[in-house]
């Protein structure tokens, strides 16, 4: 039975599909379930539905269901961001991208055949969100994949702070639930940071471009802080690896001298762009220096993080285990990752039982209740 409310009755069976690109956490989603289930029914019975994704030497691959979805509410979690899965083609070993990631879902709702009571896929990083619109003559990738899934039978999308969440007009049928980590972000950051005091007159927020603005806003509004902004003056005369080059980072705001500062966005890529502006806030003479992340990719490695932490500029970098990143970045002095699993596992508890997940998703109440007891 599900959890609290004894008219709360199943969906249907509950089923969790997990790719490998999303194995860890989706096992850990399982244990928080099988937690909370066996509480109110005795059922300690795993959710995973056994899955085996397979390659032919040329690339071509399939995906098999091990037992029978019929009747079933079915989740399937992918990673669309995990580089680390491999698979062997023509002889050489070849990592997956975002595109492989993709089509093994639809492999997922392909091997369903139409069974399942009903099908949620569940992206913490949407696929193609930064391709979400489009300027001049170029693919709307993420807005064709979404509707894809919607012709396949897929009526749920559960994805995470996307970079712009107008693209779910492109679905405007199906259910697309735009999910963001900020109270456990904030729980875990006020946990480890037992000293720093939370308030106007010692720390500020700090948006790293105008895109995050609207981020930024409600974190300092919920810690009661002041915020700043820095501008991206670009040359648009150039593309570089598909985007406009940065030619200075311009700051508007309160004097950060002495201040704790907290940098929050939703994706760290290359990290050009945090790093320019952590210097920037050093040569303003800013304090400690945090940043808050939804996806931490660091698609250039982690030796320049290294290096700022080493030389004194940045504190730590707070990130969700939302995406893959490897060990020598979780296990870094200067990275704490967020775990997402016990939300994950709440919020398809909820959907299961056909239940209003506003409480699990509307984070202010529970940060002020935080701030309190930090106060």
């Amino acid at each position: 039975m599900c959890q609290e409310s004894t008219n709360s009755i199943p969906y249907g069976q509950l089923g969790i599909i997990t790719l490998e690109s999303c194995s860890e956490l989706g096992n850990k989603i399982d244990s928080f379930l099988k937690k909370k289930r066996e509480a109110n029914s005795g059922n300690n019975s795993t959710f995973l539905i056994p899955t085996e994704e397979i390659r032919f030497s040329n690339g071509e691959g399939k995906v098999k269901l091990e037992e029978t979805v019929r009747g079933k509410d079915i989740y399937i979690l992918c990673d669309v961001g995990n580089y680390n899965c491999t698979y062997e083609m023509y002889g050489f070993t070849n990592h997956k991208g975002p595109d492989e990631h993709f089509q093994d879902i639809k492999r997922v709702v392909s091997a369903l055949g139409g069974r399942a009571r009903r099908v949620t896929v569940i992206m913490p990083l949407l696929y193609a969100g930064r391709q979400h619109r489009r300027k001049g003559r170029e693919s709307l990738d993420c807005a064709m994949a979404l509707q894809e899934l919607e012709r396949l039978g897929v009526e749920d999308i559960l994805t995470f702070d996307v970079h712009d969440p107008n693209v779910q007009n492109a679905i405007p049928l199906i259910s697309f639930e735009n999910l963001y980590p900020t109270f456990e972000i904030v729980k875990t950051f006020i946990k480890e940071e037992k000293d720093l005091a939370i308030d106007k007159t010692n720390m500020i927020v700090i948006s790293p471009d105008t895109g995050a603005m609207d981020r930024a806003i409600y974190y300092s509004s919920v810690l009661g802080l002041d915020i700043g902004l820095f501008y991206k003056r670009r040359d648009y005369s150039k593309i570089v690896a598909g985007k406009n080059p940065i030619v200075q980072h311009e700051y508007m705001g309160k004097d950060v001298e002495g201040m704790d500062v907290l940098v929050v966005d939703d994706m760290i890529s290359s990290g050009e762009s945090i790093i320019d502006i952590v210097k920037e806030l050093k040569h303003r003479k800013a304090r400690r220096i945090y940043v808050a992340t939804t996806f931490a990719l660091f698609t250039e490695g982690s030796r320049k993080f290294n290096e700022l932490y080493e030389q004194g500029l940045i504190d730590k970098v707070y990130s969700t285990n939302l995406t893959y990143k490897p060990e020598e970045i979780r296990e870094a002095k200067w990275f704490k990752e967020v775990d997402m699993s016990e939300f994950l596992a709440n919020v398809i508890d909820y959907i299961n039982c056909d239940k209003s997940i506003k409480p699990l998703v509307d984070a202010t109440e529970n940060i002020k209740e935080l701030m309190k007891h930090k106060g």
